[in-house]
């Protein structure tokens, strides 16, 4: 540990030396972070008791998580959120559903790195991450917020830490107490030292009065980014999906209560009372009504018949008195509801809910899906912006591993706060990918490339045109590690006289080259043998001609 950078953990103060050169910068706000805590100022003189400047938030923030919670359990959004969830964490019976990355981690040494890796190893113990990742992510997700207990051995801290105990996020709240002094010159409040803190209370949504007062060293809290429009307190990813859950649950409680309406056919019985008072009318209209209504209930219990004619529901017919000079008594049907099959404004909704929770719509209707992984065809926009806010997602979870292996690290002597600063934007959290669509879109994007490069070899582009660097870096995308990496194992297997086996395509294909390579072959020979021929018979023909002319002499 290095002692200019004194270590002050869980209330433990282990090694501080004063730093001089760290000055005070005095301002009028707060600084504003992304952890939705609420600023407090003190109202008394002892600890405990506090006064919130903001409203009583507390409340709002349980409010906020159990409705949250509560929207959770609706079959239309816990679909999308499995979904999510299922993306986001793979599990595998031979890999690790995490794993850490430091190859970006430049100028440390291996021992630091794999002391790293076995701390990581023991924090994922520790959360039980293998069996309980998918309900951590969940918690996470849902909540929009997740806290930690970092339990540690206060007589032995280097041992590091010992237990970490998950907080219900509706007894917990983090809040910062502000102290300001008023300046001399230019009579303004100035922000002169803001502590943060978190208070717990067994009893969720109380006030801040009568909390237990916790150290943010012992907490390990993790948000997930959003904050409300006030900018004032964190809202979870399902913040979006509230008002469309609402809407769907009206309008399918509005369409039950139609069916259950118009769905039967009533009748309507046009009684003669003839001049009879009205008041006798009445009456006989009510016998007519007892005698010809056949009203018996069986009830499944006892056997028995039971006879319920006194009750009349919202559904059954109508009887109506008819004077004399009419058409005498009459019955007719109404018909029940004609459009009863129409859901379109509810398949509306739902596809406002799935676009307000970042699912694409292809996974709302599931019949369109054929075979188990589906096709390389069905890969869309919407798959890539899911995929992307996937990785949005573990990137931002991935915090909670970093901040507890920062503190057990710290705690260890493994590194000092002032390195990790150094290092946290280096070391990189993976996650196993079993994600099939992802195999489908690389699968399709590696054989149009494979297609594009065929096109240019077979146009003769490549070499005149284009290089073959080029190509590879433009057309197949690789890096200039991949290029170098790739051009070493092609001159090794050159090199080592490994050779692929052609299939039986290939093979037809060079029997069928045999014939113009051997024309090729036996061409320059018969051109030669040509040549031969004219040289003997010029030889012959000179032969000849020298004999002649011996003769002649």
């Amino acid at each position: 540990m290095a002692d200019n950078g004194g270590i002050k953990l869980f209330g433990f103060e282990l090694r501080r030396v004063k730093d001089e050169k760290n000055k005070k910068l005095l301002s009028v706000v707060p600084k504003v972070d992304d952890d939705g805590a609420g600023y407090v100022t003190a109202a008394g003189s002892h600890y405990g008791q506090f006064l919130n400047i903001e409203g009583d938030d507390s409340k709002d923030n349980t409010q906020l998580v159990m409705k949250y919670r509560g929207v959770a359990f609706q079959p239309e959004v816990d679909m999308a959120v499995e979904d999510i969830i299922n993306e986001a964490i793979s599990g595998s019976e031979i890999k690790t559903s995490v794993n850490l990355v430091l190859d970006n981690l430049k100028g440390v040494s291996q021992t630091i790195k794999n002391q790293l890796n076995e701390e990581f190893n023991n924090v994922t113990q520790m959360l039980n991450f293998e069996e309980l990742g998918h309900d951590i992510f969940r918690r996470w997700y849902v909540d929009g917020r997740i806290y930690y207990h970092l339990v540690v051995d206060e007589s032995n801290l280097s041992a590091g830490i010992q237990e970490v105990r998950p907080i219900d996020a509706a007894k917990i709240r983090k809040v910062k107490q502000v102290k300001k002094k008023k300046d001399q010159e230019t009579g303004a409040n100035l922000v002169e030292k803001t502590d943060e803190y978190f208070i717990f209370q067994e009893k969720s949504g109380s006030n801040y009065s009568g909390g237990v007062k916790i150290s943010t060293d012992a907490i390990c809290y993790v948000t997930s980014g959003l904050l409300s429009e006030d900018k004032k307190r964190v809202v979870s990813y399902l913040h979006k999906a509230l008002k469309a859950i609402n809407q769907l649950r009206m309008m399918e409680d509005s369409l039950v209560i139609y069916r259950l309406a118009r769905a039967p056919e009533r009748r309507i019985f046009y009684i003669d009372v003839g001049n009879l008072p009205r008041g006798k009318a009445e009456q006989y209209l009510k016998d007519i009504m007892t005698r010809y209504r056949n009203k018996l209930v069986y009830d499944a219990k006892t056997g028995e018949i039971k006879d319920d004619r006194k009750h009349m529901s919202m559904l059954e017919d109508f009887w109506l008195p008819r004077r004399e000079g009419g058409r005498g008594t009459e019955i007719t049907t109404l018909p029940g509801g004609d459009n009863l099959g129409q859901i379109d404004d509810i398949i509306y909704f739902q596809k406002k809910l799935y676009q307000s929770l970042n699912v694409p719509m292809s996974r709302l209707d599931q019949e369109q899906v054929s075979g188990i992984l589906g096709r390389a065809t069905e890969i869309s926009r919407d798959e890539l912006k899911f995929q992307k806010f996937i990785d949005r997602l573990r990137k931002r979870f991935s915090k909670v591993f970093l901040e507890i292996l920062e503190k057990q690290c710290i705690l260890k002597g493994i590194t000092t706060p002032d390195d990790w600063k150094s290092w946290k934007n280096k070391i990189i959290v993976d996650y196993v990918r079993d994600n099939h669509f992802a195999e489908l879109r690389d699968t399709e994007m590696l054989r149009e490339r494979i297609q594009t490069l065929e096109t240019l070899q077979n146009a003769q582009l490549v070499g005149t045109y284009f290089s073959k660097d080029w190509v590879m870096k433009n057309v197949l995308r690789m890096s200039d590690e991949d290029v170098q990496e790739m051009q070493k194992q092609i001159k090794g297997e050159a090199d080592s006289g490994e050779t692929e086996e052609p299939d039986d395509n290939q093979q037809e294909d060079y029997y069928e080259e045999i014939p113009e390579i051997i024309e090729e072959q036996i061409d320059p020979i018969d051109e030669e043998s040509k040549i031969l021929d004219n040289k003997v018979k010029e030889k012959e023909l000179q032969v000849l001609e020298n004999v002649a002319q011996a003769l002649v002499n």
